[in-house]
């Protein structure tokens, strides 16, 4: 979709902070004729009108103003106002992934389905490396905290490369954070901890302040199942 390609510009290195209006003008065509060549010499195929409900439902279950129990309703409502529409896009994607972030404490497993329904919709959608990569952290958590370290390796692998070619520092930190518990898991303690080290410096970047580098070490941590 139109807006998949918007937010690989925007994390394009061509593009940076502090740039004015007329030098990203300038940029743009190129920049969207390299991302998306195909685009070319293709006609526009414009999806499906997003109506107003699907919108509302979203900004309340991601909004400040309501409590969980309206939160959670309203993300249900999107969930079903996407199925209704029959969307297989992004949209419908986004709709499962917002419920289960959500609902992801209270029931993990329901969450587990939502973020995998978000993921095969994303497969579909040319353009969404990086919202598949920015579920996955989400999924080998539940993996860690199960104890099961191949299964989060596997399900966090495929997430850094895609953080690294976007320099999402907040994403491949929190990724190579999970990857070091999924080593410590198998008993790879030494290639763990080197991991664990290559994350501190994009942790640095993508979280700022020591203490909140030092909060993200933790919880992450913390998703280990304590030994009985």
């Amino acid at each position: 979709g139109f807006d998949m390609l918007v937010l690989r510009a925007t994390y394009a290195p061509e593009l940076r902070t502090g740039m004015s209006r007329s030098e990203v003008a300038a940029i743009l065509p190129g920049l969207l004729s390299r991302l998306n060549p195909a685009g070319n010499s293709t006609a526009s195929r414009a999806l499906p009108a997003t109506p107003r409900s699907w919108i509302n439902a979203i900004e309340t279950a991601l909004g400040p103003g309501s409590g969980f129990s309206s939160r959670k309703r309203a993300a249900n409502q999107a969930v079903v106002l996407a199925q209704e529409l029959g969307w297989s896009d992004h949209r419908r994607a986004y709709s499962h992934y917002v419920l289960g972030r959500m609902i992801q404490a209270n029931e993990p497993e329901l969450a587990q389905r939502h973020f995998q329904t978000a993921l095969d919709f994303l497969r579909q959608t040319p353009g969404s490396d990086l919202h598949q990569a920015v579920i996955r952290p989400r999924m080998a958590a539940y993996l860690i905290a199960r104890g099961d370290g191949e299964a989060a390796l596997q399900q966090i692998n495929p997430a850094l490369p895609v953080a690294s070619r976007f320099e999402n520092a907040a994403l491949l930190a929190t990724s190579l954070l999970i990857k070091a518990e999924a080593l410590d898991l198998l008993g790879q303690f030494a290639t763990a901890n080197t991991v664990r080290l290559d994350s501190l410096g994009w942790a640095r970047y993508g979280f700022g302040p020591d203490w909140a580098v030092k909060a993200k070490i933790r919880e992450v941590a913390d998703l280990r199942p304590s030994p009985n």
